[in-house]
């Protein structure tokens, strides 16, 4: 039984060889058979992240995939509807276990800004994993998948500024 719109969900950030990172807070905003999007509040320290600029209390609607190899947060300043832009982790699929969602993070991130520049990070971090081959080529396919989505305007890269 999937979780109904509006539920409380715990996300799980795992390293790429399934550790606890951190774990935060969100509520389902949609479940689909090959998705989940929840809406996050930003309770870390300011950062920024390339051009993207992350404040606490900014607003994240985060979409978790079950077949693709990374997940989006659409960034917003605060509760409003002002988009700071995306940041993108390279991950394999996520998983969902009752009201348990858990995606382990393989390094690599895409950040876009709402103009749609994009800058991709830690690619030193993600070369350095000890992971197997077949994960290493899937990342890079997620990867490439992304750019041609935000290339071509096409969802989730679909919002206007």
């Amino acid at each position: 039984m999937s979780p109904e719109p509006g539920s409380p969900l715990t996300v799980h950030k795992l390293d790429a060889y399934g550790r606890e990172v951190f774990r935060y807070p969100g509520r389902l905003v949609q479940a689909a058979v090959d998705r989940i999007v929840l809406e996050a509040e930003y309770g870390r320290e300011a950062m920024d992240v390339g051009e993207l600029r992350m404040e606490p209390g900014d607003r994240f609607v985060e979409t978790f995939y079950f077949d693709r190899w990374y997940n989006v947060f659409a960034v917003y300043a605060g509760t409003s509807r002002q988009l700071r832009g995306w940041y993108v982790n390279v991950t394999r699929p996520a998983r969902l276990e009752g009201s348990e969602i858990y995606a382990e993070d393989l390094a690599l991130d895409l950040v876009v800004t709402p103009e749609r520049s994009w800058e991709v990070l830690d690619r030193e971090e993600f070369d350095a994993l000890e992971i197997p081959a077949a994960d290493r080529e899937r990342a890079e396919r997620g990867l490439a998948e992304l750019v041609d989505l935000l290339v071509s305007g096409s969802p989730p890269f679909d919002l206007a500024p």
